[in-house]
């Protein structure tokens, strides 16, 4: 049973989990990308870049996960300034959580947060400039749908003792537990609470990226957990609906919320393995570039043919240069031996070469 507050004294939170052998290595995997990305190389410009998009894409998931109606393309043209015909209540939504992520990478400094600033980061979220207090009444989460009342939470009066209890939570735990489970159980805790009649599952999803960034898990910022969410959209859900009971006061404060923070861990480490490829990626193109840019001129031509065939052989480079079919010979044992080229088939009559994989795109 959730024990309720007397003279608006903290409510102490204390979350029901295992870290099990599966969450160890998933956080193992975290760390070792956390690492490698750290090492990796970008220019001021591509990281802006990459920040920029990520930020993007970010607003776009977290908004479009509550009904808004935006497309990412919209979503870019809003946040330049462009106006969308009917669409002004998504349009404040937007804007509003671009700049909740602006004052995210202001407090990602401080190593402590405040309720203050989930108040702050709320406001923002909902188009207001001020910190939101917490509601002064009940609600309810309904099923669009239905119209059934799909989980009750916490009254009104304890909503504050809540909210402190987990603040004090979160700040403790960071120093004995690995960060993204302290975000994870955040998270969860948020929405459980639903201290707000609107803008709960936002702002529980900027508090996580909040604490992620504090926790020095942002890598350098281009990442993104939302997207994840929106894919998974269900299973998001069913991870968060965890108790015995759709009220709060029937079981849910001590409900295991194991599988919750696998789920979120898990999206975690894909976010972060779709950096880490697209990073090695773009490097691996950049060498590419490299190696392109060093070839002769006749090496550059001869990239067409393979644009077109997987293997060649002398009398395509005959036909490509105009040379006699001594000379053409003559001039793919030379790239074999610069490593332009391989020998695929050694058949002395229909000798086959490929390029060398390090060419291929």
């Amino acid at each position: 049973m959730a024990y309720r507050s007397a003279d608006n004294m903290p409510i102490t939170f204390h979350p029901n989990y295992q870290i099990t052998q599966s969450l160890l290595e998933k956080l193992y995997q975290i760390d070792q990308i956390k690492e490698q990305v750290k090492g990796m190389p970008l220019t001021p410009k591509v990281l802006a870049g990459l920040k920029e998009t990520s930020r993007i894409v970010t607003t776009h998931y977290s908004t479009v996960i509550e009904g808004n109606r935006l497309t990412e393309r919209e979503v870019r043209e809003v946040l330049k300034g462009q106006a969308i015909q009917g669409r002004e209540r998504d349009e404040k939504e937007v804007k509003g959580y671009f700049r909740a992520l602006d004052e995210v990478a202001v407090l990602a400094n401080k190593h402590t947060v405040t309720e203050t600033n989930i108040q702050t980061l709320h406001g923002l979220i909902i188009g207001n400039n001020t910190p939101t207090p917490y509601r002064m009444e009940q609600n309810s989460v309904v099923d669009s749908q239905t119209g059934i009342i799909i989980y009750m939470p916490p009254e009104a009066k304890d909503v504050g003792p809540l909210m402190t209890g987990m603040v004090e939570w979160i700040n403790e735990s960071t120093h004995t537990l690995p960060i993204p489970v302290v975000a994870a159980i955040a998270h969860y805790q948020f929405v459980t609470i639903h201290p707000y009649y609107d803008g709960n599952g936002r702002t529980a999803r900027i508090l996580t990226t909040l604490l992620l960034h504090q926790g020095g898990y942002d890598l350098k910022g281009i990442y993104n957990l939302e997207e994840y969410y929106y894919q998974h959209i269900q299973d998001y859900y069913n991870a968060l609906a965890v108790g015995p009971s759709h009220n709060y006061y029937m079981g849910r404060a001590e409900a295991d919320i194991t599988g919750w923070i696998e789920f979120f861990v898990s999206g975690m480490l894909y976010s972060f393995q779709s950096v880490q490829k697209h990073l090695q990626l773009q490097s691996a193109e950049k060498d590419q570039s490299k190696t392109i840019n060093a070839l002769d001129a006749r090496q550059k031509q001869a990239l067409a043919l393979f644009e077109k065939n997987e293997f060649i052989t002398a009398k395509e480079v005959e036909e490509l240069f105009h040379f006699a079919g001594r000379t053409a010979r003559q001039l793919l044992q030379k790239w074999v031996r610069q490593g332009f080229v391989v020998i695929a088939d050694p058949s002395k009559r229909a000798r086959k070469y490929k390029l060398n994989n390090s060419l291929k795109k």
